[in-house]
């Protein structure tokens, strides 16, 4: 393990970020990192670690490692990942009450069965998921389309630092990397990548939840849209997408849910274990 500078640990020689740099990429980050930001890395809970999506996620098939990110910049306890099964919840930031609630019904069901939940941390469904799944015990990891020293929106910096803090907070930018627009789409990608399962809740046609549905689905990943977004005559990608193997979510249809997510174990017992 090598030591880019005080308060941040390298894990093996991994690329630095998504542009494709080598670990030199993080040292040459230094000159340009915020000092009032990187002094927030220094508490001993708060150390950020750069890792590979194998070393998080485990082992990926030929097509899971092609589309990872290089770089993993994470904060937190990486543990949750092999915890029980993780479920993204995403949805719009201008959300309607009924989504909120729906967001916020969904992760509480999550958190009270031990399965992680997963979302991106932008205001709206996003916020209601993580804050929901907190509420109620669970564990959730916000995956986030800034570099891991920045907050957006600027209102959910507390929760991001809570995030980090207490459960995980997983990044695939460079500190001190600009934001462009071009960081959402990718974020949504890894958060598919990281998840068993994603749920829209509620998007518009031109929603970028919509990028993570199909990214879902390219990966092999399980997606499911709200029965009330099915019937929303309003809007017209949902039946595109049910007919590429999405499913809808609805109470019907809930336990058919649940039992197609993995069940995962955070202790594989060694079968050579004397008794």
């Amino acid at each position: 393990m090598r030591q880019a500078w005080p308060g941040m640990r390298t894990v093996g020689k991994r690329k630095a970020d998504a542009g494709g740099g080598k670990l030199s990429g993080i040292v040459r980050t230094r000159t340009r990192f915020n000092l009032v930001n990187f002094g927030r890395f220094c508490k001993a809970d708060r150390v950020m670690q750069t890792i590979s999506a194998e070393e998080l996620l485990g082992p990926l098939n030929e097509f899971e490692a092609k589309h990872a990110p290089d770089a993993l910049y994470v904060r937190g306890d990486t543990g949750i990942l092999r915890q029980g099964a993780r479920v993204s919840i995403v949805g719009s930031r201008k959300a309607t009450a009924f989504g909120l609630a729906r967001a916020r019904k969904l992760a509480a069901l999550l958190a009270e069965r031990r399965i992680v939940v997963i979302s991106g941390l932008a205001e709206g469904i996003d916020t209601a998921a993580h804050t929901s799944a907190m509420e109620h015990g669970g564990r959730t990891v916000a995956v986030i389309g800034t570099p891991i020293d920045q907050a957006y929106p600027k209102q959910n910096r507390e929760l991001q630092e809570r995030i980090a803090r207490e459960h995980l907070l997983v990044s695939q930018f460079a500190p001190g990397r600009p934001v462009q627009r071009k960081n959402f789409p990718l974020r949504n990608r890894t958060m598919a990548l990281i998840s068993d399962a994603t749920v829209i809740i509620e998007a518009s046609d031109s929603s970028g939840s919509l990028s993570q549905g199909w990214e879902a689905l390219r990966l092999g990943r399980a997606l499911f849209i709200t029965k009330a977004l099915t019937e929303n005559k309003g809007i017209s990608w949902t039946r595109e997408m049910l007919d590429h193997g999405a499913r809808v979510l609805s109470d019907e249809t809930l336990q058919d849910f649940l039992d197609i997510l993995p069940e995962r174990s955070e202790t594989e017992l060694d079968v050579a274990l004397p008794f």
